[in-house]
């Protein structure tokens, strides 16, 4: 007779703590996308090997060669646009559905999470399909036109657009690191779905969680600086552990 395991333990915990929340935080990173073929951040993509990232995503960058830095963007967006969000995308956007106090914050800009369906959501590193002027306007709007007409995109105003996403050297958006603190302090369970937990201030999300009380659950396939605070640990797939995590705790 097969007997309980540690891991059987460790998600029937999950679970239970899920099915009694009223108050839950997701933190969502690269890994959640990947699953639905979205390339690493320094992936090899061709041309762009001869680059580095912190190069061409900057503003120092963008000022000095507007179009090359919008070439590697365009090149990003095309390769993103045929994409599809995968179930754990899905799960998050149901969990939203039934949870009053939900609210997901992803460290993604790929617009996938908004795509299937999550609306209580803070894209604390911006989206690749948003474009703001960096001209006297300073507008920021929705564009998924994929090739965009002309590069550098230019606004109605005469600026130069850009992607509204934060570069290397910039800060984060205070209202949305704000709303995702908030959230993170006041929830009675935090999801950490994907991420490595490096990136700051996002990795200190489920720590401040931790420390108001909160149980942290994370799903992600490796062992992260995260894994030794983290209440429970489930390794897997997100988008394969996450649905049936959550559907177990409906």
């Amino acid at each position: 007779m097969t007997g309980v395991t540690s891991i059987d333990r460790a998600f029937q915990a999950a679970t239970a703590r899920l099915k009694a929340a009223t108050r839950i935080m997701a933190l969502t990173g690269a890994g959640v996308s990947a699953e639905s073929g979205v390339p690493t951040f320094r992936g090899p993509e061709g041309l762009w090997r001869q680059f580095r990232a912190e190069d061409l995503a900057t503003p120092e960058a963008f000022e000095r060669d507007p179009r090359l830095v919008w070439e590697w963007y365009a090149s990003r967006r095309e390769r993103l646009a045929p994409l599809l969000p995968n179930r754990a995308h899905a799960a998050l956007a149901a969990l939203e559905g039934r949870v009053p106090g939900f609210l997901l914050a992803t460290q993604n800009v790929d617009g996938l999470h908004a795509a299937a369906g999550s609306r209580a959501l803070v894209e604390l590193h911006g989206s690749l399909w948003r474009l703001r002027c960096v001209g006297e306007c300073g507008q920021a709007r929705e564009d998924r036109r994929v090739p965009l007409p002309e590069l550098p995109p230019r606004c109605a105003c005469g600026g130069l657009l850009r992607p509204d996403v934060v570069w290397f050297g910039e800060s984060l958006d205070a209202g949305a690191v704000s709303r995702a603190f908030g959230a993170a302090e006041s929830a009675e369970v935090v999801l950490v779905i994907g991420t490595s937990s490096l990136v700051f201030p996002a990795a200190a999300l489920p720590q401040a969680a931790r420390a108001r009380g909160a149980f942290v659950v994370e799903v992600n396939p490796e062992k992260t600086p995260l894994s030794a605070l983290a209440d429970v640990s489930l390794r897997g797939r997100a988008a394969e552990l996450l649905p049936a995590l959550l559907e177990a705790a409906a």
